[in-house]
């Protein structure tokens, strides 16, 4: 019962001290410390084993956390930084942008504004897939898309509604929270993603879509909103606009590559070659190295451009591989205290079983999410609790861990201190409070629609013996 207490303390802490606005992977660090250093204080359980100790336990605790951070350095700290350099590289060439060039047509077509609203959500969502930064993609969003909506009679708020879901589910290889949920289930990535994330990720895209066309509707009319052409190069001004060359079309393939290469050569698809994230981040980068000399015709200044393939990786290392590192050090010490198998314990002996774990698991996910307006501090943190829990009850892990990192979006999406939400209401010169508002209704519907979705096709109980 202390083990229950301490945890229970330490982690409204962490919340406290992430609420007040401080550093998250500090926080995170922190909590962790006061565990383990609690665990060797109170005697509750071992910090390290004997293979592994360094003889005196106030040491162990910090040989814990590089214990960890050597461990996802290299592993999927280095898929994360190689998609990290990836993303930096196709942003400066202008690949993202080409991309989405080859969807604005289609979209032009639409005259209705509010089905031009849910095309447009849907055409985000396939871009997720190859572009995996939330925050990222919705600028990229507001410089291209936000324009065209507005332009065509969608309200400014309606049109960064739907700009602000546009990463809603880490979906896809290239997704942090992804990369992890795989690893911990012990999966390969492209099964991960094409088994148990497409099909239910599709559903909820037209779900989400249809619920944007309802309810930005019922917002603009509770609002007032009346389009007026004669404002309509006020309405789509935004604010900090880089202005660059278009890419050439042909560039729009780029970021569809490692895609294309981590699902072809996986036992998906029954090829016997086997491509890793790193691998094929790495071979798409030269093959965007390669289009850029064709391109400008200048073999030392392209080649020159390949140091912001590290770059992207730093910033990876620095804002997401920190805080997987720090969120599972707060783990740790909840495990070696004792507090997560006392309470595993008391949930089974409750007659809680998958369907209870999995609801509760996904519902504080989703507030963590909400608190922190990240995504991967909550998921991070909770994942790799997992595996003890889905091994008392016997079930698989993915089973568990699946519906979790498929709702901890809803929560991000919805929150008013999410940086992608922050970075597009800036632009736009309103309230992330009002773009918050226009986010929420469809993130609780989708939430509505995972749960039905994942009991009805996903949920599979093993009975314990």
């Amino acid at each position: 019962m202390l083990s229950v207490i301490l945890g229970i303390v330490v982690t409204a802490l962490v919340v406290v001290l992430l609420l007040k606005g401080f550093y998250p992977q500090a926080c995170l660090f922190i909590g962790g410390a006061l565990l383990l250093l609690c665990t060797w204080i109170f005697g509750l359980g071992p910090l390290l084993d004997a293979k592994h100790t360094t003889n005196f336990a106030g040491f162990d605790i910090f040989k814990v956390f590089g214990d960890g951070f050597s461990t996802r350095i290299g592993g999927l700290g280095l898929q994360l930084m190689a998609i990290g350099g990836f993303s930096r590289y196709m942003e400066h060439v202008g690949a993202s942008e080409a991309l989405f060039r080859v969807f604005k047509k289609p979209l032009q077509a639409i005259k209705s504004p509010y089905w031009l609203l849910g095309a447009s959500f849907i055409v985000s969502q396939i871009m997720v897939i190859f572009v995996p930064s939330h925050a990222g993609l919705a600028l990229l969003l507001m410089v291209t898309l936000y324009p065209l909506l507005v332009r065509t009679g969608v309200s400014p708020m309606s049109a960064l509604g739907v700009i602000g879901c546009a990463q809603f589910v880490d979906a896809g290889p290239g997704s942090g929270n992804c990369n992890l949920a795989a690893q911990v289930s012990g999966m390969d990535v492209a099964e991960y993603f094409v088994d148990f994330q497409l099909p239910m990720f599709i559903v909820l895209v037209l779900v989400v879509a249809v619920a944007h066309m309802y309810v930005q509707r019922w917002w603009d009319r509770r609002e007032g909103w009346k389009f007026d052409p004669n404002n309509i190069h006020t309405l789509a001004g935004t604010k900090q606009v880089e202005e660059k060359a278009p890419a050439p079309t042909i560039y729009a393939i780029l970021p569809v590559i490692p895609l294309f290469l981590i699902i072809v050569f996986s036992k998906v698809v029954g090829s016997k070659i086997r491509i890793d994230v790193v691998t094929a981040m790495v071979i798409s980068t030269w093959i965007a190295i390669v289009f850029e000399i064709c391109r400008w015709r200048s073999f030392k200044t392209v080649l020159g451009t390949f140091k912001l393939f590290f770059e992207g990786m730093g910033t990876i290392l620095v804002g997401v591989v920190s805080l997987i590192v720090c969120g599972e050090f707060l783990a740790a010490g909840l495990i070696k205290s004792g507090c997560m198998q006392t309470l595993i314990d008391a949930a089974i002996s409750a007659g809680f079983g998958v369907a209870v774990m999995v609801f509760v698991g996904s519902i504080l996910l989703w507030i963590f999410a909400f608190i922190m307006g990240s995504g991967n501090a909550a998921f991070f943190s909770f994942a790799p609790l997992v595996p003890p829990i889905a091994k008392a009850l016997g079930q698989p892990i993915v089973d568990i861990l699946f519906p979790l990192q498929m709702i901890v979006g809803f929560g991000r999406v919805a929150s008013p201190i999410t940086g992608a939400i922050v970075a597009i209401a800036t632009m736009a010169g309103v309230s992330s409070f009002q773009v918050a508002k226009r986010t929420c209704i469809p993130m609780f519907i989708a939430t509505i629609a995972a749960f039905i979705i994942y009991y009805l096709f996903y949920y599979h109980p093993i009975p314990i013996n």
